[in-house]
């Protein structure tokens, strides 16, 4: 009887084992996503009331927590997709990238 460590993993097993990962990176990064678009609209709700009374004297200054939230989100993914491709998941590290990429040009919207 051959040892179990001996034993290579099913095309069929890889692609559950797979499937479960992409699954389960995708739903921590919407979690993240929500964390953020939550905190941002906190944000935006107590700057909304804390205005009402005042009138604008000036341009207002930069607000960097949307490019710092994003930015946050945007290397989280990228670290993830990284660490998935050098496991050897190279479809999932690529819809990871893909969406670093879209996570990237919203960050850097402002400036383009």
């Amino acid at each position: 009887m051959p040892e179990l460590d001996d034993k290579q993993p099913s095309g069929r097993e890889r692609a559950l084992t797979a499937g479960c990962l992409l699954l389960l990176v995708l739903v921590a990064d919407v979690a993240a996503t929500l964390l953020v678009f939550i905190v941002l609209t906190v944000r935006g709700l107590g700057r909304m009331h804390s205005s009402s009374g005042q009138t604008a004297t000036g341009v207002p200054p930069m607000d960097w927590a949307p490019v710092l939230g994003f930015g946050a989100l945007t290397l989280a993914v990228s670290v993830t997709a990284v660490v998935l491709l050098r496991l050897g998941h190279q479809v999932i590290g690529a819809v990871q990238l893909t969406l670093c990429a879209f996570l990237t040009l919203h960050t850097l919207g402002p400036w383009l």
